[in-house]
């Protein structure tokens, strides 16, 4: 358990412990971090098999391609300030017979990610289900942490957010009120504060494409979606990264950034197996996707690890 708290639940209390806002508020210059997302333990087989409801009983395929991102993240040089996952950590729903294995071979590929780089865990529907109850998240949370939660690091404001309350809170409706008023704050603390920038996670694209695009099982409903893009944006949220889709998509509202980033696991379209490069500077956020051969072998591309060493 002490392992786990090191290293899984450092989410603790809406805040996220590897770092302190009284060292990490002030901008020190440009630093990069890497997103992933749907690592999804079991989908590969489900999705072969045409049964996508089914929990999964195979995950080998993901536990190899996961190892390969880990191996991939130890190798850079500088490290990244830290590694986010964006959700569907496994396949199986809860109450699915797979969840807790899967869930056991997961972290015991990420325990392997060097302890310099902490690791950040944003919920999905496979981890808290479509429609998620007090019981759902409660038990992510002892695994995982906290589902929702705020950091800083160097000037940059961090906002994990729980995308379900987006989807389905029919069965946690207090909770929903509950992530809405913290959520509500953090927006004012952003403003107010006119941090360097503020990125947003969540597992659900708040759009695919394009903002005003139809509703889709991808994407937040259209309503919704507008109020969240203009409260982020008035906020001055500059980007928000997410998974779910597994394939590569995004566009612009305004200047919010909204960054959809393929899968870890398993593909639903023609992009390769990989994570998400983001580099911070001063003026702006830049980010490459890269498939998990290419960051293995060939690492970060020159023009990028520039924006990090400014002459």
């Amino acid at each position: 358990m002490c392992e786990d708290r090191e290293v899984f639940l450092r989410a603790q209390g809406r805040i996220f412990t590897a770092f302190r806002e009284d060292v990490e508020s002030q901008w020190k210059g440009p630093f990069y971090f890497i997103q992933g997302a749907d690592p999804q333990f079991g989908l590969m087989k489900s999705w072969e098999i045409g049964e996508c409801d089914y929990g999964g009983d195979e995950w080998e395929k993901e536990i190899r391609l996961t190892e390969q991102a880990v191996q991939a993240i130890n190798k850079l040089s500088p490290k990244p300030k830290f590694f986010v996952l964006c959700g569907d950590l496994v396949h199986s729903m809860p109450g699915i017979e797979f969840k807790e294995d899967q869930e056991r071979d997961l972290k015991n590929v990420l325990q392997k990610t060097n302890q310099d780089i902490p690791l950040v865990f944003v919920s999905g529907n496979h981890d808290i289900g479509n429609a998620p109850t007090t019981e759902t998240i409660k038990s992510y949370c002892n695994n995982w942490g906290d589902d929702y939660f705020a950091f800083w690091v160097g000037g940059v404001l961090f906002l994990v957010l729980n995308s379900q309350f987006f989807f389905d809170s029919s069965a946690c409706a207090e909770l929903k009120e509950n992530h809405a008023r913290w959520l509500a704050a953090q927006l004012a603390v952003a403003e107010k504060r006119k941090c360097k920038h503020a990125i947003i996670f969540q597992h659900i694209p708040l759009f695919l494409q394009n903002p005003d695009e139809d509703n889709n099982y991808f994407n937040v409903e259209k309503n919704l979606r507008q109020e969240l893009l203009e409260m982020f944006h008035k906020a001055g949220v500059k980007a928000v990264f997410s998974g779910h889709y597994h394939r590569n998509a995004g566009g612009l509202y305004k200047n919010l950034d909204m960054v959809v980033t393929s899968a870890i696991g398993c593909q639903l379209g023609d992009d390769q197996h990989g994570v998400r490069v983001v580099v911070v500077t001063e003026e702006k956020i830049i980010h490459r996707y890269y498939s998990l051969e290419e960051l293995n072998t060939k690492g970060i591309e020159q023009d990028l690890m520039d924006l990090m060493n400014p002459k």
